[in-house]
């Protein structure tokens, strides 16, 4: 610490006091965890598929025009 007065280097730190709570909400950085149960959707043709545990929406084709499915 510079000067040893107990304030610190000079300059703004991260900034993360007061937006902390935006961090860590869902495991791929989206805005809320999905959870085991959901629907995996065709960005095309708008098909939906039932969410399977342990498995990603983005692993699946689309039954009906073979585009990958999104989550939803």
């Amino acid at each position: 610490m510079p000067g040893r007065d107990g304030t610190g280097p000079a300059g703004p730190g991260r900034g993360l006091g007061r937006f902390r709570s935006w961090f860590g909400r869902g495991r791929m950085g989206g805005p809320t965890a999905a959870g085991p149960e959901g629907y995996c959707e065709c960005p095309n043709c708008g098909e939906k598929v039932k969410h399977l545990r342990a498995e990603p929406c983005t692993s699946l084709k689309c039954p009906k025009c073979g585009a990958t499915m999104v989550r939803k």
